[in-house]
């Protein structure tokens, strides 16, 4: 019997949708969702195969691990640790083999690192990879298209830790038909958008609720891009629904709130947090990135027509882009004050490897090297800007994010969130949190973010009875806002480890309104 020990690493550092925070504060680790990728190659090995999964950010790699392969997966946000852990197993003369989405975009980067480095989607070469490791003959690549996901397993729950993930994850789609300059979606998964079958999808929700989810990710791109299919699945889980509330949370273009039947839908279907790619309100840098979606609508009412359903967002907020200047960091928090979004993922545009962007920038002459590669962290970016120095675009981040998770600037987005959540609900409020009900990680991520939180200081102490005590008043509201409480967690803890919490930061001058409001809320 041919054994794989198939990992997916931990990240090379915290971001805002991580777990680390529960670490951190005393508890067993574990993440905000459940890993789909390790779950679902495993689901491919025909019998015969005996298949142990570890996900990193659960439990400690086992370098001493017997399996005859070592299968590792990844995103470029954990390129350095993919390459550590697959380095060390081939130290041990372990065969290596390393697949995901960056080895499938940067292929160049970890070819030195394995035996074997998979490419692309992995369904239609599925036979012939597993056979080949079952007669121990791998080649040196595997090469995937785009194919149709009408014969993706049911991914292997059964080998993954469920108790140690909060939300569980089920990819109902792949592809986004939108060309934004930075993003790399497209080139690794296509403009046009293929479906998994309905039924499909009804099922391995099923399987989720029965291995003890209640929350579960739809891990699209843009679950909302297409949307004659995306009601038809959305009557599909309502009607799976009755009699199991499960919650949904996924990402969708802001385009979706020109269909008031779509959004009563996704609210129907119990989908309560969508994740939104904002951006920026700079009107000339949307158009620089080709997002066209984002034009010709008041960003600020949208959103709100969003929560005023009942669902709550979480927005993607990027500067330095070229038409960015020192100003932009004023007037993205300006815009943020505006909204009912608490948790914004602010970073540095970045330019992502096979992007259009990329190509841009490294012809211009402005890509710098050696440092972060990841979108969505405040970091830095690897853009040589146009309009200010890297020092101001540094600096403006950082007071930027210590802006905008100020416990006062929070405080007042989360309340106004509470406020005007459902208040236009076509349907029935869900009901208050079930405390008794709730999973045991999701009482320890409660936890944690209280001793996180208050443990702060007394700002934060006022800031979370202020925003718990009003949940308390709105009970529909109790669980996403114990949710936000978390990411507010984990954000001010990535801020920590990442040194970039500062209290009291001086604003750019060029906005003394703004900087006088920020004064009052550092």
């Amino acid at each position: 019997m041919t054994s794989l020990y198939i990992i997916n690493p931990a990240g090379d550092f915290p971001t805002y949708f991580g777990g680390e925070v529960l670490g951190a504060s005393g508890f067993p680790g574990g993440v905000m969702m459940a890993d789909l990728a390790s779950a679902t190659v495993a689901a491919f090995a025909p019998p015969g195969f005996d298949i142990r999964l570890c996900d990193e950010a659960i439990q400690p790699v086992d370098f001493d691990d017997a399996s005859d392969f070592i299968l590792i997966t990844g995103k470029v946000s954990q390129r350095l640790r993919m390459v550590a852990v697959a380095d060390e197993f081939r130290r041990r003369g372990k065969t290596v083999v390393i697949g995901g989405p960056y080895a499938s975009l940067s292929p160049a980067r970890l070819r030195e690192h394995c035996d074997t480095l998979v490419c692309g989607e992995i369904e239609e070469i599925a036979g012939d990879f597993f056979a080949d490791l079952g007669a121990r003959e791998l080649k040196d690549g595997y090469f995937g298209d785009k194919p149709s996901l009408a014969h993706s397993p049911r991914p292997r729950w059964d080998l993954y830790n469920n108790g140690r993930a909060m939300l569980g994850a089920v990819q109902t789609s792949r592809g986004c038909p939108f060309e934004c300059e930075f993003c790399d979606v497209i080139q690794y998964l296509g403009r046009k958008q293929r479906h998994k079958p309905i039924g499909n999808v009804i099922d391995e929700i099923d399987a989720l609720w029965k291995a003890g989810y209640r929350t579960t990710f739809l891990a699209d791109d843009n679950f909302t891009a297409y949307r004659a299919h995306c009601k038809e699945l959305l009557a599909a889980i309502a009607e799976w629904r009755r009699g199991r509330p499960m919650e949904f949370v996924t990402q969708i273009s802001i385009d979706a709130t020109r269909d008031d039947e779509l959004l009563d839908m996704c609210v129907a279907a119990g989908l309560t947090q969508v994740f939104v790619g904002i951006e920026t309100p700079n009107i000339e840098s949307l158009r620089e990135t080709g997002k066209r979606q984002n034009l010709k609508i008041s960003l600020v009412d949208e959103i709100q027509k969003l929560v005023d359903r009942g669902m709550s967002v979480m927005g993607g907020m990027i500067v330095g882009f070229d038409h960015d200047g020192p100003g932009v960091f004023a007037q993205q928090y300006d815009f943020a004050m505006q909204t009912p979004i608490p948790i914004f993922s602010l970073g540095a545009l970045m330019a992502s490897e096979a992007t259009p962007l990329y190509d841009r920038i490294q012809k211009e002459g402005r890509l710098l090297t050696g440092g972060v590669e990841t979108q969505a962290v405040p970091w830095s970016s690897n853009i040589q800007c146009r309009t200010m120095s890297m020092e101001e675009l540094h600096r403006g981040m950082q007071n930027l994010c210590n802006a905008l998770y100020a416990p006062a600037a929070f405080q007042e987005r989360m309340l106004h969130l509470i406020d005007t959540f459902g208040r236009y609900r076509n349907g029935p409020a869900p009901g208050p949190m079930d405390q008794d009900a709730l999973r045991e990680i999701e009482k320890q991520a409660v936890q944690a973010a209280m001793q996180r939180i208050t443990r702060y200081g007394t700002a934060e102490g006022r800031m979370w009875n202020k925003v718990w005590g009003a949940a308390v008043r709105k009970p529909e509201t109790m669980t996403i806002v114990a949710r936000i409480l978390f990411q507010y967690a984990q954000a001010r803890y990535m801020f920590d480890r990442g040194s970039y919490w500062e209290p009291k930061l001086s604003f750019p001058p060029a906005a003394p309104a703004t900087a006088a409001k920020l004064e009052a809320t550092a």
